[in-house]
């Protein structure tokens, strides 16, 4: 269910602040890998973290774990660029160029850090971190929009498909939206996330599923490309819905951890 970096935000946020085990963050993380590793892009993020440079023997996601709690990490934000949309990445540089590469990164506001996971070899996921600028948080999205912006996006690229004749039925779909749901990473949540951010990113997920179907060419057949470029406009309401609703999701249940140990202390 959704990216490795929403992983890892949210359980590495559950570790921080008490509510999991170490052990936990990597057990979740193999989800989307059989290994993890860790590198510096730079180094000043070398330098702060206590992390190798790249193309030198990569340090272990605990070594990051224990850099995150050294450095006095609290919050972190889930960011999913596309082109067009880098909100929340600080601008240009390496750090916005890898993570609009990979779709997915975790933004560290108040350590200037991001960290962005690529997949380098068959099992293994390599994190990288990056010094980054100053960036301007995203837009705050409450859980209640969010599910708002889902349904309306639907609404809206239903009929959209309808007006341009590109929405018909197509046999055995329901077979093919449970293979897709099937296929997806089955990744758990630490105990304490919010019940509203877990039913957000189920029924994101669902509507993902849905979306991947609506863009293939039906078996067997092919739109022409202009069919195929308006058939992408009329999704691309629903895609940005989905990954608001992603996005608002996982960070709340950031916040919800971060402030359990706030009302603790």
């Amino acid at each position: 269910m959704c990216r490795p970096s929403a992983t890892f935000a949210v359980w590495s946020s559950a570790w921080l602040n008490g509510a999991a085990a170490s052990d936990d963050v990597l057990d979740a993380l193999l989800a989307w890998g059989e290994a993890h590793d860790v590198v510096a892009a730079d180094a000043a993020a070398a330098e702060a973290f206590q992390l190798p440079l790249a193309f030198n023997r990569a340090a272990t996601p605990v070594q990051l774990l224990m850099a995150l709690r050294s450095q006095g990490a609290k919050s972190m934000t889930l960011v999913l660029p596309v082109p067009g949309d880098v909100r929340g990445l600080g601008g240009g540089g390496p750090f916005a160029e890898a993570a609009l590469r990979a779709g997915d990164a975790v933004v560290l506001p108040e350590l200037g850090a991001g960290l962005v996971p690529e997949p380098i070899a068959e099992g293994l996921v390599r994190w990288t971190v990056y010094s980054v600028s100053p960036a301007s948080p995203p837009e705050y999205v409450g859980l209640a929009e969010a599910e708002h912006g889902l349904t309306d996006a639907i609404r809206a690229s239903a009929g959209a498909l309808q007006a341009l004749d590109v929405a018909s039925d197509r046999p055995g779909v329901r077979a093919e939206l449970s293979a897709h749901l099937r296929s997806r990473p089955d990744v758990d949540w630490p105990a304490g996330t919010p019940g509203r951010a877990l039913r957000v990113l189920q029924r994101a997920e669902e509507i993902a599923a849905i979306l991947a179907i609506a863009s293939s060419d039906d078996p067997g057949g092919a739109l022409s490309a202009s069919a195929s470029s308006l058939r992408a406009q009329a999704l691309r309401p629903l895609s940005d819905a989905v990954r608001t609703a992603r996005s608002a999701a996982v960070n709340e249940a950031v916040r919800v951890f971060a402030e359990q140990t706030a009302r603790e202390g």
